[in-house]
């Protein structure tokens, strides 16, 4: 199965502040729902809550320190290996990590493939996504967006493949 990350952040990494996202981008909002549907989404128990719900159509699961913490419509787990267990059972083809920035962090060393909407602007966080080292890595596509009356900074749309070897 494939690792691969889904993100939105801004030219400095930002991605989030006060547990929330910093924009909204509704064609990333589609993007992000197109490319994850069907498919396992692994995710932090702060980015769970801050969705407020369960994403339908994907299997929804949550790594937590919180030993007795169980929310409706997802899988608890404590560690990567517990996530990718459940995320195997699924039979897909690809798992998505989808947030916060400590799991990102935790996981861009395994991480075969990377969905980055990289958001053309520079904006205070208090969550970051992790620096890539871009030499290890082969941009697959990019296409680009301009700010417009639905999307207050342009954006652009990247899959980034981790070099063999």
């Amino acid at each position: 199965m494939i690792l691969s990350q889904v993100v939105a952040a801004a030219d400095n990494n930002a991605i989030g502040k006060n547990n929330q996202l910093l924009w909204s981008l509704p064609n990333d909002t589609k993007f992000f729902k197109n490319t994850t549907w069907g498919m396992p989404v692994i995710m932090g128990r702060k980015t769970f809550e801050s969705l407020g719900r369960p994403l339908t159509g994907r299997t929804n699961i949550v790594i937590t320190r919180q030993t007795d913490w169980q929310p409706d419509g997802a899988f608890v787990v404590h560690d990567l290996k517990g996530a990718m267990d459940v995320a195997a059972k699924t039979d897909a083809k690809e798992a998505f990590i989808i947030g916060g920035g400590e799991i990102y962090k935790q996981t861009l060393p395994l991480t075969q493939r990377v969905y980055l909407t990289r958001v053309h602007t520079t904006i205070d966080a208090d969550a970051y996504f992790p620096e890539m080292n871009f030499a290890d890595w082969n941009l697959l596509s990019q296409l680009d967006f301009s700010a417009d009356e639905k999307h207050a900074y342009a954006y652009s749309f990247q899959v980034w493949e981790r070099k063999e070897g």
